[in-house]
């Protein structure tokens, strides 16, 4: 069985949201079940044996693969969501955006010392965000058990700023 190019279900949309932006719509694979299905099983591959007992990830396309991946896995959910979006006590942790800094938030009882952690998102681009989640692992005190990123804008090199001995998982490599 030949595999699928998740690459062909990923379009360009130029100057979008602002002009100079390639924004890359992933809709088409989320419209597609075979694609979607087959997306899921390759983001949770490598981590089946890994214990995860939570996935983090920020919102908000980064919500749909994780929910599939914490039923894949047996594994709670956690939002990481921008300021003032969670209803009880947060932890927060900054990142730094192109112009200024931003935050993200979980609850605070979200993550436990006891608990595995895996951080889901769609796109590793300028890394802010995943080593933001990294960061709120860490001061739970839990185990960041590794990365899984449908895609990574290689030219953004976002994975510099994770940690380089946590296992990431990539699914497409996008060069420029």
């Amino acid at each position: 069985m030949e595999l699928p190019n998740i690459e062909e279900y990923i379009l360009d949309v130029v100057d979008w949201p602002k002009k100079g932006i390639v924004f890359k719509d992933i809709t088409p694979l989320l419209e597609s079940p075979a694609i979607f299905h087959y997306t899921i099983d390759q983001l949770t591959a490598p981590f089946l044996t890994s214990g995860i007992t939570k996935v983090l990830s920020m919102e908000a396309r980064g919500f749909i693969f994780a929910s599939a991946i914490c039923y894949k896995l047996r594994a709670g959910f956690v939002p990481a969501r921008k300021p003032g979006k969670l209803p009880r006590p947060v932890i927060s942790a900054e990142y730094i955006l192109e112009y200024g800094t931003d935050n993200i938030e979980i609850h605070t009882q979200a993550i436990t010392p006891e608990d595995i952690v895996l951080i889901v998102d769609d796109v590793l681009a300028t890394g802010g965000t995943a080593a933001a989640a990294a960061e709120l692992v860490r001061d739970c005190g839990a185990t960041n058990a590794g990365y899984a990123f449908v895609m990574q804008l290689d030219f953004l090199k976002g994975e510099e700023k994770l940690d380089s001995d946590i296992p990431l998982h990539v699914l497409l490599h996008v060069a420029k």
